[in-house]
């Protein structure tokens, strides 16, 4: 009985901490909040919390803070040393003759790149150069926009900072072989919907001058061609040779920096180590606290996993199929930091999902981020880059949405499905 009660207020303040930062509340301090009531309201021993919720689970974490900052670190470096603009810029050159195919491929070059990349700097470097080319194209303002927030989107399926973050609840799920091939099966799932939204509005594409245009910059982004594989490149080291992210990712740096041309002197190479450094952890820092505090969140959320588990039994359905129907019709429910926003109130429906130990971890692990990728990351002004995105086009918040939404739960409901095949 009394665990039931327990378990009754431990749902009521995560309905409260859903509303809080639905309205717009700080997520950060939320975190925090949540992490101190849930210890006071399941009776955790002020020793053990000290210990076991507020210090061990921030100190254990450090090695992913590590992952996630090298991995921001890497992908700043794919913009400073021009390579993202060199890739985009060669993808250009089709479009005088062929602007649907020209469309297309910028799409799929902004994915590769993210596969990688991170963060809204990173956004805003190559939107600058792409979203002109795809107006240009005869994309209209809103679609152009929802298409390379779309195809960003869908590299956050393998982006390795995406996934280190969502590793907190479900430990036992490995960045390796076996999700990797959910993760590119769902990235390019994504993509033949970015393809097909734009094949629905080729009647706006016009032959155009553009490549002419994109010739004439193309000094300013003269990265050698082997360079264009480097965006991928730790995820390869990982597959054929088990290489840890970090190393990976270190490996791809030295050479990014060494084939660009910028290991010719000391002071140049440390010129720009320096300098994207500076910039790929300011992208991140934020992240980085509000990351500790859910770590803190998330483990008195298994300690409190046996007293709200009864309750939870009667509400979470224990089947596969039946949970990845509910998924794909409650999807939306990632918009506005919304309950299955893993990044938003949706922390505390990862938490809750993960602590109960009903599913396969891979597959709740994919169905709680399906959703966090397609919807809110892909398609919600809530999400940094999109919300810059939009202000800098100067279109309505609503025209964004209303033309965004419905791909990207299109894309959450095709993905779950693989899910549902690969893992249930």
């Amino acid at each position: 009985m009394i665990n039931t009660i327990i378990g009754i207020l431990l749902i009521l303040t995560f309905l409260g901490f859903v509303f809080f930062v639905m309205k717009g509340g700080n997520i950060m301090l939320g975190f925090l909040v949540m992490a101190i009531l849930w210890t006071i309201i399941g009776g955790i021993p002020l020793k053990t919390a000290i210990v076991e919720v507020f210090s061990k689970p921030a100190l254990d974490y450090g090695s992913t803070i590590m992952v996630i900052i090298f991995g921001s670190w890497f992908g700043r470096i794919l913009v400073d040393t021009g390579i993202a603009g060199s890739i985009s810029y060669e993808t250009v050159k089709v479009s005088y003759k062929h602007p649907v195919i020209a469309s297309i491929l910028i799409c799929l070059v902004t994915s590769l790149i993210f596969t990688s990349s991170y963060g809204v700097g990173a956004v805003i470097a190559l939107a600058v150069i792409l979203i002109p080319v795809l107006t240009s194209l005869g994309l209209p303002k809103h679609i152009a926009i929802v298409a390379f927030s779309l195809s960003i989107g869908s590299a956050m399926y393998v982006n390795i900072v995406i996934i280190k973050q969502l590793q907190i609840f479900f430990p036992k799920v490995v960045y390796g072989a076996k999700y990797l091939a959910f993760g590119f099966s769902a990235m390019f799932i994504q993509l033949a919907v970015v393809t097909l939204f734009i094949l629905l509005h080729s009647r706006t594409i016009h032959k155009n001058e553009v490549a002419q245009d994109a010739s004439q910059s193309q000094n300013k982004f003269n990265a050698p061609k082997i360079s264009y594989v480097m965006p991928v490149f730790p995820v390869f080291m990982n597959l054929v040779f088990g290489w840890e992210p970090i190393p990976a990712l270190m490996l791809a740096i030295a050479i990014v920096l060494l084939i660009t041309g910028n290991l010719k002197t000391y002071n140049q190479a440390l010129n720009i180590i320096n300098s994207s450094i500076k910039i790929a952890i300011t992208d991140i820092s934020g992240l980085i606290i509000m990351l500790l505090f859910l770590t803190m969140f998330s483990a008195t959320a298994v300690k409190n996993a046996a007293k709200f588990s009864g309750v939870l039994n009667s509400i979470v359905p224990n089947s596969p199929t039946v949970l990845a129907i509910a998924i794909i019709i409650l999807a939306p429910l990632a918009l506005f930091r919304g309950p299955l926003m893993v990044w938003g109130s949706g922390s505390a429906t990862v938490a809750v999902l993960a602590g109960t130990g009903i599913f396969n971890q891979y597959f709740a692990f994919a169905l709680m981020l399906i959703p966090s990728v397609s919807i809110a990351i892909s398609t919600c002004i809530t999400q940094s880059w999109n919300l810059w995105l939009v202000e800098d086009s100067k279109i309505p918040v609503k025209k964004f949405l209303i033309t965004g939404v419905p791909y990207g739960w299109l894309s959450a409901a095709l993905n779950v499905i693989l899910a549902l095949y690969m893992f249930k």
